[in-house]
């Protein structure tokens, strides 16, 4: 038996999966109870009033190519949320199996696995070490109904890299015990090169990518999880069969232009630039305690009155995240960089 098979859910193992309507779009169809018109309003390109295409393979194509994996590593989603969602879906039962966080970390990978009905462990992130993965402490807490284990890095709300080199020696530490998932959904903010270049040595490792953020894309909903194929072949019997919307494949498509890919690149540039102006700037105002360095496109602010500041944005026409009610961050706000104007506005108001 192969490692996935053993790590997953034998009933996902022995599914057999939803058979959906064959793609030969050289021939007429008439097999899948479609209308063979398309409505007034229908200015897409392949017609809405066909189902789309599975796993569209120009879009794995052109995924795998941006993010340096062969396609049979990629499995296309509504954002990361479905990957999580697809993994802990396939490798935790319920009421048995775990999954490990480590807070204060993004709040879908506990959502994911508390409807799945598996258990949350908990190892907090070292707030002392500006958040710094306690290695020993998840392989302490690592017991064989560990099944995933999420990490985020630049991780969210924190703003900080993971070290490479811990995360690497996890994944060796857990190969056929647990799949170690790194969410790097900021990544492209980040002064780091993507861990997806390792997968193929360290099969353990996934690895989440997102469109939202760097590719101004979050109204598409176009996540990607990079793993083993073998990872990916058990999810692509657990996800929808028709999880992407035509009109969304369409826009990623024309958005993964080269031209389009320069102007994310120029804009990735302008954040990065602007993050350390509003880093600075915030760091001086007599309100703030603490402002932690980012490698994402988002700052953590530390407030001697969260509430005022949350009020004060608010006043400016601003809306800034607050995040009082994540482990350890009593104080803190979260806020993404945005144009240079709104960033002035903000802090004007702040002030």
């Amino acid at each position: 038996m192969s490692w996935v098979n053993q790590l997953a859910r034998p009933d996902i193992v022995a599914l057999k999966a939803y058979e959906h309507a064959a793609w030969d779009p050289g021939l007429e169809r008439l097999h899948a109870n479609e209308l063979p018109w398309r409505a007034n309003a229908d200015d897409s390109q392949a017609g809405l009033n066909r189902y789309p295409e599975p796993q569209p393979r120009a879009l794995v194509e052109r995924l795998a190519g941006l993010y340096g994996v062969e396609p049979e590593r990629v499995l296309v989603g509504r954002g990361s949320d479905e990957a999580i969602d697809l993994l802990t879906r396939g490798f935790c039962r319920a009421g048995t199996d775990a999954v490990l966080i480590c807070p204060p970390t993004f709040g879908m990978y506990a959502v994911a696995a508390r409807i799945q009905g598996a258990e949350v462990i908990q190892v907090p992130l070292r707030a002392a070490g500006d958040f710094t993965l306690d290695e020993s402490a998840v392989l302490e807490q690592c017991g064989r109904n560990v099944k995933l284990v999420f990490l985020c890095s630049p991780n969210n709300p924190t703003g900080n890299l993971l070290t490479e080199e811990v995360v690497l020696r996890l994944a060796a530490a857990l190969a056929g015990r647990a799949i170690v998932v790194v969410d790097e959904a900021y990544i492209e903010f980040a002064a780091a090169n993507s861990l997806s270049r390792h997968i193929r040595q360290v099969p353990h490792l996934a690895i989440l990518r997102t469109l939202s953020k760097a590719h101004a894309l979050a109204g598409a909903r176009c996540g990607t999880l990079l793993a083993d194929p073998e990872i990916i072949a058990l999810l692509r019997k657990v996800i929808p069969p028709y999880a992407l919307a035509q009109q969304a494949t369409e826009s990623v498509l024309r958005a993964l232009q080269p031209a389009q890919l320069q102007i994310s690149r120029t804009q990735v540039e302008t954040i990065r630039r602007e993050r350390q102006r509003l880093l600075a700037d915030l760091s001086s105002l007599r309100g703030v305690r603490r402002v932690w360095p980012s490698q994402a496109n988002f700052l953590l602010v530390a407030f001697a009155d969260a509430a005022e500041a949350l009020a004060r944005a608010r006043a400016a026409r601003l809306l800034i995240r607050d995040v009082r009610g994540y482990a350890g961050l009593p104080d803190c706000l979260r806020i993404t960089v945005g144009t240079a104007e709104q960033n002035s506005r903000l802090l004007e108001a702040l002030a």
